[in-house]
């Protein structure tokens, strides 16, 4: 799969994730074999761009090629300036932002309120793909409401308007994360577009990306939930699809080596303070479904010093492990 001048060593891909897809958190699911990884929803208003939590986010230090930014939004001038201040600041490839259903996005007529008005989507995609000499993507759900799927008309929009691929999440704005994802639409997108497009929503295992891939005619799958607390899950999908044989379990040892390299560089990145708060998610989700793991992760939520969190971390994973056994 190309984007753009980029060709992807795979076909899975690590979705935008406010609050989850920080630099470190990028940086270790590319190591685990995730094709591409864009970076958390940055606000296209440029009274916000000087904020740490801006900086932060366009900080893309050591950082493997191609590094994607994605933008929201809802003003196309604005938009287009955001896109070019981010290049301007390493990003190689912008993603627009028109599936995100939180409440604070939407009622800025941001992210998928988007979709319910299809003549302000084509006027942004211009702007933006007009903009930038890099290439310019778009993540979408599939349409306002049930009842008014659009994702094939917005499609067409992208394809015309010179968009580099397109992500499509299988569910409406006011679905949220609620219910399953469905697949059925994103199979007429591939049928109405030939550029290319990847299937997201609920890929959750190497058996089920393989069934999207091949139901959909999508050319790559985006994980996003799933590898909360298994970023190796990339590794898992990209090896089943090459040989269609499972990837063997990663060991208790890989386990703890990539979780304390996570909450080290989460320490490195934010500061000490900081980076052990941010840290406390993940560390639930690593633990997330193991024998005594909430309780290992309310203990750990108290936990204020970095070396503690770190020792108290690996502790509780192992632990854990022992317990599964």
């Amino acid at each position: 799969m190309k984007i753009g001048p980029y060709s992807l060593p795979g076909r899975v891909l690590l979705a935008p994730m406010a609050g989850v897809t920080d630099r470190p958190f990028r940086i270790l699911c590319r190591h685990l074999g995730a094709a591409l990884a864009a970076s958390e929803m940055v606000a296209s208003n440029p009274a916000l761009q000087q904020t740490r939590k801006s900086r932060l986010k366009r900080d893309h230090a050591g950082e493997p090629a191609p590094r994607v930014v994605q933008i929201a939004g809802a003003e196309p001038a604005m938009m287009a300036e955001a896109a070019c201040f981010n290049v301007a600041h390493g990003a190689q490839i912008i993603d627009i932002n028109m599936g995100c259903p939180a409440k604070k996005v939407c009622n800025r007529q941001a992210g998928s309120a988007l979709l319910a008005d299809e003549p302000l989507v084509a006027r942004i995609l211009e702007a933006v793909v007009r903009a930038v000499p890099v290439p310019v993507t778009l993540k979408i759900r599939t349409g306002p409401a049930p009842e008014r799927r659009n994702a094939v008309r917005i499609a067409r929009l992208a394809e015309d308007h010179g968009i580099a691929a397109l992500a499509v999440h299988g569910r409406t704005r006011d679905q949220a994360y609620r219910g399953e994802a469905e697949y059925d639409t994103i199979a007429r997108v591939r049928e109405a577009i030939t550029l290319p497009l990847i299937a997201n929503g609920d890929i959750d295992s190497p058996e089920r990306a393989a069934r999207v891939l091949r139901d959909t005619g999508a050319d790559a799958v985006m994980i996003g939930r799933a590898a909360q607390g298994r970023p190796w899950i990339f590794r898992e999908i990209q090896h089943y699809l090459d040989t269609g044989a499972p990837h063997p379990p990663a060991t208790v040892a890989e386990v703890r080596h990539w979780m304390l390299e996570h909450l080290r560089a989460l320490h490195r990145f934010y500061g000490a303070t900081q980076g052990v708060r941010i840290a406390r998610k993940h560390i639930g989700w690593y633990l997330q479904g193991r024998p005594g793991g909430e309780l290992w992760r309310r203990a750990l939520v108290r936990v204020d010093d970095a070396a503690e969190q770190l020792a108290l971390a690996r502790r509780a994973l192992e632990e854990t492990a022992a317990a599964a056994c």
